[in-house]
């Protein structure tokens, strides 16, 4: 998420998303009800916002992009300053679990009478049952991305208590990573489709609250490959950096991974070997000094210069250096 405010709110999304910018310096009563306007047009039908509202001196500058899921919401949050919480009865939100995954910053929840109080920083994750009123507030900058979903399913596994956990679990990755698929092929699914994306998450959620998923469960086979290529993604100048590595950073057999990326017609070693050869071109093209063949092997981990540069031309029809010349040439 870009952390970049715009000087008047911005709504809208196409299909199944939403999106709100009222980033812009604003009262915090101003920026909620644009925000409470957007949700209600683009959402409300799906899931209703609960009667909640700003609570403190400060402003209210948030920033979401959402996606509907047939019942479920799944909503990247970037918050320039937040707070907030409900007065009066309880709100039960329709009886929904929700799950907080906190990229940076701090999200803090303050239950009535001091019960459920809970702190979220960065790298850790939070789900608990939308239950009693609670007030919540969020450190400057905070990101986060959110799952609201139906409890039925759900709310067995956690009962009245908040489960809290590093972001790093293996189950928590697979979730992350399905929620990426989703976010990239929402819009193009049936109504079918939309109906599984929402039981898989669901399914995925129920593996970070059992700390354990079905590895042979053929469906979640495309997240376990996103997984894998998020891991690699973060960690291609690793020397150790494996099909056995991200395996066992997954907790599953090397086998079972093969197996998930066979749906993606590239093996695990072939997708760490192109987006390593992706970054040493992005380096070769880059205006300014160019970095030699050798270096560019040793970064990107290639056993020498003439394995980098094999491999290189068999990617991009060209050398390294032949390829340096002709992106000079075009620049110039």
């Amino acid at each position: 998420m870009s952390d970049t405010g715009d000087t008047a709110p911005r709504l809208g999304g196409p299909a199944r998303n939403f999106f709100v910018d009222v980033t812009a310096p604003r009262t915090a009563r101003d920026g909620f009800e644009v925000f409470r306007r957007g949700w209600e047009a683009q959402i409300g039908e799906t899931l209703p916002l609960p009667p909640m509202e700003p609570l403190g001196s400060g402003d209210f500058r948030v920033r979401v992009r959402a996606s509907k899921v047939h019942d479920t919401v799944v909503a990247g949050l970037y918050g320039e300053s937040m707070a907030g919480g409900t007065r009066g009865a309880s709100h039960r939100l329709d009886d929904r679990v929700l799950v907080h995954v906190m990229g940076r910053g701090e999200w803090r929840f303050i239950g009535p009478r001091g019960q459920g109080d809970a702190s979220v920083p960065g790298g850790q994750f939070i789900v608990r049952h939308n239950g009693p009123p609670v007030r919540f507030e969020m450190q400057p900058r905070t990101t986060a991305k959110v799952l609201i979903l139906p409890a039925s399913q759900l709310r067995p596994l956690i009962r009245d208590r908040a489960i809290v956990g590093s972001a790093d679990s293996p189950e928590l990755r697979l979730l992350m990573a399905y929620t990426k698929i989703v976010d990239a092929t929402l819009n193009d699914l049936s109504a079918a489709g939309v109906r599984a994306a929402r039981n898989s998450l669901i399914e995925l959620v129920k593996g970070v609250l059992m700390q354990a998923f079905d590895d042979r469960e053929p469906l979640l086979a495309p997240a376990l490959a996103q997984a894998a290529m998020d891991i690699a993604d973060s960690r291609l100048t690793d020397p150790d950096l494996s099909p056995a590595a991200l395996a066992r950073e997954l907790n599953v057999s090397v086998r079972t991974l093969h197996r998930a990326f066979a749906r993606t017609e590239e093996s695990v070693a072939a997708y760490i070997r192109r987006r390593r050869l992706e970054q040493a071109r992005l380096a070769l093209a880059a205006p300014g000094g160019r970095p030699n063949v050798s270096e560019l092997a040793a970064q990107w981990r290639f056993t020498d210069s003439s394995h980098f540069i094999r491999a290189f031309k068999k990617q991009y029809g060209q050398t390294p250096t032949e390829y340096a010349h002709s992106t000079g040439r075009a620049r110039r």
